[in-house]
Order: C-alpha cells, then sequence, then structure tokens
C-alpha cells in the first residue's frame, strides 16, 4: 500500500515512522512546504527500515502522490494563545484549500483521511473541497480519545485495555461523549465487571476518568509541546483496518447528512471499515444524557461548519 502525508512536523513524521515500521505501508511519501524538514525526515525514518521492515520512505512533491491508495491530511497551523476556534478554522481552511485540489488532481482514487485540527470541522472541509464520496473521506475521530478512555478504564479495573469495548463519540475536542452506556468487559457492562470485581464506578470515578482522558492533550502539550504518539498509533490503525480491507469498526468521524438536531456535519460514531473507506455507520443506543451531549456536540460543530462554509 502506499500513503502519502501533507505535512511532516511532529504528527505527520511520528505516522510515517510507524506506518514504515509496522510494514502496513510498502511505500510512505511525504510532503511539505518546508521541504528540507520533509527530506531530512524521510532519510531520518529511512535509517531504521532494516531493522524492521524493509520498505521505502521518501520526500516528494503533489505529483508523486500518483497511485496512492491513502492520502493522511496532518498539515494546518496550530491554536495560538488568544487566538479563537474561528480564527484557526480560517486560516486552515485556506491551507486546505490550496492543498486538497493538489492531493485529488494526482491522488485520483485515494481514501482522505484527515487529522489536522479542528479535525471533524477540517474533515467537512475536505470533503466539500475534493467532491468525493464521503465513504472516501475520513476523520481520526475520536479513535485516539478513546484508546485514553480504555487506558483509563484499565488501569481502574485492573485488567488490560484489550479486554475493554469502550468508545468515546462525537468531537474530537471538548465536546465529546464518553459513552459510558455502552461500554463493557467481554460479555459484561463495565458497571456488572467492576462489582464483581469488587470496585464501584461511582460518579466520583467517572468524574476522574472523563477528567483525564477530556484533558489528556492539554497535560501532555503542557509537559512536552504537542502529542503525536497516540495519533500516530491511531492513523496507523486506520490505515491498517483499510489495507488488511479488515472490516473494522473504529470510532473514526465522517459525514453525516442528519444527526439528532444538526445537519450536514462530520462527528465520530463506531463505523465499519474495509479497502473501500466506510462501509457503514453505527449508531449505539445511549441514554439520555449521553444523547443530549452528542446533540449538543453535533450543533456546535454545525455551528462552526456553518460559518466556516462561508470562507470557501
Amino acid at each position: 500500500m502506499k500513503i502519502g502525508i501533507v505535512g511532516s512536523g511532529f504528527v505527520g513524521s511520528t505516522t510515517a515512522f510507524q506506518l514504515v515500521m509496522s510494514g502496513v505501508a510498502h511505500e510512505v511519501l511525504l510532503i511539505d512546504k518546508d521541504t528540507a524538514r520533509a527530506e531530512a525526515e524521510a532519510i531520518d525514518i529511512s535509517h531504521a527500515t532494516p531493522c524492521a521492515h524493509n520498505n521505502r520512505i521518501r520526500s516528494g512533491d503533489y505529483s508523486d502522490l500518483t497511485g496512492s491508495d491513502i492520502v493522511i491530511f496532518t498539515a494546518g497551523a496550530n491554536q495560538k494563545p488568544g487566538q479563537t476556534r474561528l480564527d484557526l478554522l480560517k486560516i486552515n481552511a485556506q491551507i486546505f484549500k490550496e492543498i486538497v485540489s493538489q492531493v485529488i488532481k494526482y491522488a485520483t482514487d485515494a481514501i482522505l483521511l484527515v487529522a489536522s485540527n479542528p479535525a471533524d470541522i477540517m474533515t467537512e472541509i475536505t470533503l466539500k473541497l475534493s467532491g468525493l464520496p464521503k465513504s472516501r473521506v475520513i476523520c481520526s475521530g475520536t479513535l485516539l480519545d478513546s484508546s485514553r478512555f480504555r487506558v483509563e478504564l484499565s488501569k481502574f479495573l485492573g485488567i488490560s485495555s484489550e479486554n475493554i469495548n469502550a468508545y468515546v463519540l462525537g468531537e474530537h475536542g471538548d465536546n465529546e461523549v464518553l459513552a459510558w452506556s455502552e461500554a463493557n468487559v467481554g460479555i459484561m457492562s463495565i458497571h456488572e465487571f467492576a462489582t464483581v470485581s469488587g470496585k464501584q464506578i461511582t460518579e466520583d470515578v467517572k468524574n476522574r476518568i472523563d477528567d483525564h482522558v477530556r484533558n489528556a492533550a492539554y497535560k501532555i502539550i503542557e509537559g512536552k509541546r504537542a502529542t503525536f504518539y497516540g495519533i500516530a498509533g491511531a492513523l496507523t490503525k486506520i490505515c491498517h483496518s483499510i489495507a488488511a480491507d479488515s472490516n473494522t469498526i473504529l470510532p473514526v468521524s465522517s459525514h453525516h447528512d442528519t444527526i439528532e438536531s444538526a445537519n450536514n456535519v462530520c462527528l465520530a460514531m463506531p463505523t465499519l471499515i474495509n479497502r473501500s473507506g466506510i462501509v457503514k455507520v453505527l449508531y449505539p443506543k445511549l441514554d439520555e444524557k449521553e444523547r443530549v451531549a452528542i446533540d449538543k456536540c453535533a450543533r456546535v460543530i454545525e455551528d462552526y461548519t456553518q460559518q466556516i462554509a462561508k470562507e470557501l
């Protein structure tokens, strides 16, 4: 599988490394307006390939995307102190107006995978700019957030995170929704398993885990300026699901014509993915509190999407 990555910063380069070293991609192409950075990252990663999978990584320009199966978008500005979310959106929308047109010019059959923030809204922008069917425009969504949720539950329950099925839904951001009502371990609900394990998931426990999940990025950024390992793992998981044609269910973000009281928004729900992209979105039976939160989340995304649409 050939995968292009637009943006060779922390997220782009770490994702490239993971894709090559895991063997998911036989070829990775790094593109960045800072061509020297892209070239340096590609050369550095290539020196690790003899220790794992001897796959190819290089830097290039948009024309080199020809034949790509997936193109990942990690380019874009980061939010600065004092800058509003809409300010950031306006900047990144203009960046995407340039790069999306170049990508679809050469990567005509690729699935587009968006990780640039605010990710859900940038995915809707990518869908509109590309003109591609919604099945081929995917956002990393809340896969990373769901991984954080599972890690926190794993620590509390004292079991492997692999045995926990728990999702964060909605927005990859402050309005995300932890779906406690649908979380389970094996054939038991998360609350049943906690009880038989001698633990209780009280409101205090929920609030503490919610805080750790929701604010994880802020804590990481405070300590080391950026988050990149977690999202690189999430992007690699999505690419593997596509490459293996595995019909995997992941909480990625995609376009919804209508969800709750909002229209034409991208947000994350459990989604069946294979080689063709998005196959089917699965809507869980959430409790009333979670449904209200999803509705609020969808309306916030819709509002920002409508505002930024004027800039396109």
